[in-house]
């Protein structure tokens, strides 16, 4: 009896444990963070969190809408409804209270996403440029231009960036291969392979960049990209993925560009943008870029072509 006391809550901690993997650590905080939000809501007005029942989360809802974007909104609700459904309750979020009252919002508010700027060709120069003018030791710099151009150059997510671990990697003639062991539309770990190739001019080539940076840091083992802990002693802690917006932010500030619109998926975004622009169809974009629906990459070719198949320019004026 004893044995399969212990079996069964073998079994129970493993179950736990896989539930907990099922979704990634970022998306699990965020689940918390919102439900956090729903629970300040219900505490403050007696109402019940958990379980709760679709006229309470309606009421949510039209709270939010009054300085909540649509996209924060739909996304708390997935919140709520996921924690009940991890809690092991049910929650009818396609109750008509909520669908209708939904409907409503969006028609008030609208559902236009202002997304963050891309980083363009010209914003990666100056960037580039910028931090070849400071000041500092070669091997910070090094450090700072590749996590810029690798980033750029991969269409990379930045938890993808920070990711990599030497081991992942494998310079070719062509270039470089990277393997992307997880990420944001692959939580199952099956993996991807990016190939990035040369550049004519080096100093904006994200694989040269790269092998100067390895060389110089001497790392042959672990994260690629870490960080520096007294002058320039170089830890073992890779970098966060933060680290990667406040560098760009940073460079982009001293290049004299405002940066208060630029975000982490800026270098994603600025790759998709960029490669739409220069003619690469929808299928490669996603090939590097690892999107797995045509949405938002047709966003970034609509965008790209906004100018070039503009009607306007077969007006003689």
């Amino acid at each position: 009896m004893n044995e399969l006391t212990t079996d069964l809550k073998s079994l129970h901690e493993a179950t736990l444990n896989n539930l907990k993997n099922s979704k990634a650590n970022n998306t699990l905080r965020a689940y918390k963070s919102d439900f956090k939000d729903f629970t300040f809501f219900c505490a403050k007005h007696g109402l019940n969190s958990l379980p709760t029942e679709p006229k309470i989360v309606s009421l949510y809802l039209t709270h939010l809408s009054k300085k909540s974007k649509v996209s924060t909104i739909r996304r708390r609700l997935v919140s709520i409804s996921m924690v009940h459904k991890l809690k092991g309750h049910y929650l009818d979020t396609k109750h008509p209270i909520i669908v209708e009252n939904l409907m409503g919002i969006r028609r008030v508010k609208g559902s236009v996403q202002i997304g963050k700027k891309p980083l363009l060709i010209n914003h990666l120069k100056l960037i580039i440029n910028v931090i070849n003018e400071q000041k500092k030791e070669e091997i910070k710099k090094l450090r700072d231009k590749s996590i810029i151009l690798i980033g750029f150059g991969g269409g990379f997510r930045r938890n993808e960036l920070i990711s990599i671990d030497y081991e992942d990697l494998e310079f070719v003639p062509e270039g470089l291969k990277i393997t992307i062991k997880k990420s944001k539309t692959d939580q199952l770990g099956e993996g991807m392979i990016k190939g990035i190739p040369y550049f004519t001019n080096q100093t904006y080539c994200p694989v040269s960049n790269l092998r100067k940076w390895l060389e110089i840091s001497k790392i042959n083992t672990g994260p690629i990209f870490r960080r520096f802990s007294k002058g320039l002693s170089l830890s073992k802690k890779r970098l966060t993925d933060q680290s990667v917006v406040l560098l760009m932010k940073k460079y982009l500030n001293l290049a004299g560009i405002e940066n208060q619109n630029f975000a982490g998926h800026s270098l994603r975004s600025g790759f998709a943008t960029v490669a739409a622009e220069s003619g690469a169809n929808e299928r490669s974009i996603m090939a590097m870029t690892g999107h797995k629906s045509t949405q938002m990459v047709r966003r970034y070719i609509k965008e790209a072509n906004l100018f070039k198949n503009n009607a306007l320019n077969k007006i003689k004026i």
